[in-house]
């Protein structure tokens, strides 16, 4: 699916934050003793929409689990690769009910990995992160990141995990590698909103092929509302009294799932590259195909301040539109050879990934235009494919991470719509509408859930968090994957200025606080170290 939040920003900028000292009293790290059987570690004795009319207590081999922290081994390939971390970081398991209304039933071991706070730091108790996704290993994706959250370890322990179906928690795996090259190869986009007949075929088999692989059993048991749930054992286990929380991307939605299910538990929370949750399936795709037209017409405004542009140096970004929408028509007959991808070709459908991939962050616009230079003027396709390549999780041995069927699988879960190609025919305008160039593409993966074993009760995810701390949202402007108006809309979900604090970063890519950018770094830092939340309306840019 291309409904996949993950990327993040490297812009840097600087402006100067508000803060009110004020605006939270500190918090408690909590006790680190294990709670009485069913009580911390419980869902909310009082149901909400999203508990249902609520679960049995947690038995006590749940709550009173003690994880075994150790070295860290090297991610797997599903975790993305690399090399083992080392140095403090230390990695353990948490099991984790597979069905909540079942305590008593099958169990799921979840991958967890964390830094302790510095060495004299005054600590406030454990940060957990979610980087996005949903599909996305915060086992791996931490270390990586650290460098950007290092100043938070003056107040706590690190902590990430590969929420359940991602990873080393059962992840999600529908086809090999092999088979995943081959449909990434064989798949293309119909190209008239009369056809669409064997995309959505494709699509029915992709579901038929999760439905039947060893995880397929977990699929109904995937959804953000039980990941929530993983949390908060997560933060009994941890010995918190609070969940103090980074999410970005998805992450906002999964914090926002667990601040509605569990708000007297909510600490200092920060939502990053919000969301918007009050949207159905049809809905969110419509704005991200805005979105991802807004983040491509900026690359292309930049493109042409440089004199080797391959679209041309006009300042309007519509007068490449015609460039871009030639060129990729034209690989759907004829793919461009990539001399080192090992007989793979670049093809119309790999080359909108590689494009769109390319959209997440600024810091990619020069390779991105690099790439087109070598497709549109010596046939190339090595680069773009490579940039395909990346957006996918495939590395250089042709191996894949499982982050995109994990992403379908959650998705397909939490969503209760399951548009037609009658959806498609009549959305197909509206598509190209908000995007000239990628609408007409991206109007197809309204149809990624077609098949798909599982369906929610609702489009929309209960987050109402009356009597939770203020939550710190910011949007970014230019935020390709999700659009900025999210950000106010995920605030009136959880229930008005009482809720949540809007910070707006005036800039590019998905993700804030990840740019490095000075005025979103110190505003972020205050409010999760000293709970000096910001002032509504503070802008960054």
């Amino acid at each position: 699916m291309l409904l996949l939040l993950v990327v993040l920003s490297v812009l840097t900028a600087a402006c100067s934050p508000a803060r009110d000292p004020g605006a939270d009293e500190p918090i408690a790290p909590g006790d680190s003793a294990p709670a009485p059987d069913g009580e911390a570690g419980a869902p909310s004795a009082t149901p909400s929409p999203t508990d249902g009319p609520g679960l049995p207590p947690l038995p006590a081999r749940f709550t009173r689990q003690q994880p075994q922290w150790t070295g860290c081994p090297a991610p797997t390939a599903l975790q993305g690769g690399g090399a083992a971390p080392g140095g403090p970081w230390q990695c353990a398991r948490l099991t984790v009910p597979v069905d909540y209304t079942d305590p008593g039933g099958r169990t799921l071991s979840l991958a967890l990995i964390r830094i302790p706070a510095e060495e004299g730091a005054r600590r406030v108790g454990s940060l957990v992160l979610n980087f996005g996704g949903p599909g996305g290993s915060g086992v791996a994706a931490l270390p990586r990141l650290e460098h950007l959250f290092r100043e938070l370890r003056s107040g706590f322990d690190l902590v990430s995990f590969d929420p359940r179906g991602v990873g080393e928690s059962s992840g999600v795996v529908c086809r090999d590698d092999a088979a995943t090259d081959t449909a990434l190869q064989e798949e293309s986009f119909p190209e008239r909103p009369g056809e669409g007949e064997e995309y959505l075929l494709d699509r029915q088999e992709y579901a038929a092929a999760c439905r039947a692989a060893p995880t397929g059993d977990l699929l109904p048991h995937l959804t953000t509302a039980n990941t929530a749930r993983d949390l908060d054992l997560l933060r009994q286990v941890l010995g918190e009294s609070r969940l103090h929380y980074y999410g970005a991307s998805y992450g906002t939605k999964l914090g926002a799932v667990y601040a509605g299910l569990f708000p007297e538990r909510a600490g200092r929370m920060v939502f990053d590259a919000v969301v918007d949750p009050t949207r159905d399936f049809t809905g969110r795709a419509l704005i991200q195909a805005g979105g991802f037209q807004t983040a491509l017409d900026h690359f292309l405004a930049d493109c042409a301040t440089h004199a080797d542009c391959p679209t041309g140096t006009a300042a309007d970004p519509a007068a490449h539109h015609p460039v871009l929408t030639a060129f990729l028509d034209g690989l759907a007959d004829r793919p461009l050879p990539a001399p080192s991808a090992s007989g793979r070709v670049l093809t119309e459908h790999l080359a909108v990934i590689g494009i769109m991939g390319s959209l997440y962050s600024p810091s990619s616009w020069p390779r991105l235009r690099e790439a087109l230079g070598d497709a549109l003027h010596a046939g190339d396709g090595d680069a773009l494919l490579a940039a395909a390549d990346r957006y996918f999780g495939r590395d250089s041995e042709g191996r894949y991470r499982n982050l995109h069927p994990a992403n379908t699988a959650v998705n397909c879960a939490d969503f209760a719509s399951r548009p037609d190609l009658d959806t498609v025919r009549a959305r197909w305008d509206d598509f190209r509408e908000v995007s000239p160039v990628l609408g007409e593409y991206l109007v197809w993966e309204l149809l990624g859930c077609a098949g798909w074993p599982v369906v929610s009760e609702a489009d929309r995810p209960e987050v109402s968090a009356e009597g939770a701390r203020p939550i710190l949202l910011i949007g970014t402007t230019g935020d390709p994957a999700t659009p900025y108006e999210g950000t106010e809309r995920m605030r009136e979900a959880l229930g008005g200025e009482d809720a949540g604090v809007v910070l707006t970063y005036d800039g590019e890519g998905h993700g804030a606080y990840t740019s490095g950018n000075p005025c979103v770094v110190d505003a972020v830092n205050g409010h999760l170290l000293s709970g000096a939340t910001p002032e509504d309306g503070m802008i960054c840019s």
